[in-house]
């Protein structure tokens, strides 16, 4: 397509939903900017956004046209940074996906990150449904479970283990479990995937009888931090990532038991498509992740 100017104000223009504030951005006027975006539409023959006197907001042409057009400038940026050596600074909008979990771990290293790479600007989506990670447009997704896209590089960034836990006062009015059966006698909290639909499962070691336990369903939450939050309110006792309930523990607002039998553990990966260039603000998020987090330089795929 021609209209390579059209496309760029068509952009900002959506992304500030302002002609006045895409021509700031770009340093050409508001009625440039206007302009440009007509022209375009006028040679797609659709019309991108709904215009008010008080409010721009895209059509559902629009918002597809947009997805496509941030990813093309996205790639026009990597391609200009991968060619010019006064482009090896890392620099521009990083957009990453994790699951709503993540910010536990990601959040609290954003301001280091940000310390070293002041030209870099975070883009972040917290979701526990599977994302398209190329047709999304994202640079890095972050999740854990099994690796099953061969189209994506992976990275091992940090494992993880689960615990049972329970807040004291509940373990006061209810007693503390010695081994895995006596949860049966417990209220217990049980995480669902959103995604899926089915429930965690809670593993045990070293009891063989424990695959034939009935675990009761006192409360079933499709949130993890919902079920964090129950749990520290006393409803029951329930199996969480220790990530999620390590400030909890350490504060005395929670209690972790059976923890000779919880030997389950995960792992999570940071993943990007191996049909992208490298990008700098690729390779130096990824590389501090793995850095901040101590995990293993071990990897799957080509970086």
């Amino acid at each position: 397509m021609e209209n390579l100017n059209g496309i760029v104000s068509f952009v900002r223009t959506a992304e500030a939903m302002s002609f006045v504030a895409a021509s700031r951005t770009l340093g050409i006027s508001a009625s440039a900017v206007g302009k440009n975006v007509a022209n375009l539409e006028r040679d797609l023959h659709v019309r991108l956004f709904h215009r008010s006197t008080r409010k721009l907001s895209l059509t559902e042409e629009g918002k597809l046209f947009y997805e496509r057009c941030r990813r093309i400038l996205d790639d026009l940026t990597d391609a200009r940074a991968m060619l010019s050596h006064a482009q090896q600074t890392p620099r521009g909008r990083l957009r990453v996906s994790l699951p709503t979990i993540g910010y536990r771990f990601l959040l609290p290293l954003l301001p280091e990150f940000e310390t070293r790479y002041p030209e870099v600007k975070m883009d972040l989506d917290f979701s526990d449904r599977m994302v398209n990670v190329i047709d999304e447009g994202f640079d890095v997704v972050i999740r854990s479970g099994e690796l099953v896209d061969s189209t994506l590089v992976s990275r091992r960034l940090f494992p993880f283990r689960f615990l049972v836990c329970a807040s004291p006062d509940y373990l006061r009015r209810r007693g503390i479990p010695r081994a895995p059966a006596d949860l049966e006698q417990h209220a217990c909290i049980h995480y669902r995937f959103a995604t899926t639909g089915k429930r965690l499962d809670w593993s045990m070691s070293g009891d063989p009888t424990w695959t034939q336990l009935r675990l009761p369903e006192s409360l079933i939450c499709n949130n993890m931090e919902a079920v964090l939050m129950a749990t520290i309110r006393g409803h029951g006792m329930a199996y969480m990532p220790d990530f999620l309930v390590r400030n909890a523990v350490a504060a005395g607002a929670l209690q972790s038991v059976l923890d000779a039998q919880t030997q389950d553990t995960g792992q999570f990966w940071a993943l990007w498509p191996t049909s992208r260039h490298l990008s700098p603000k690729i390779r130096v998020f990824i590389d501090f992740l793995v850095e901040r987090m101590n995990a293993p330089t071990e990897q799957h795929g080509e970086a």
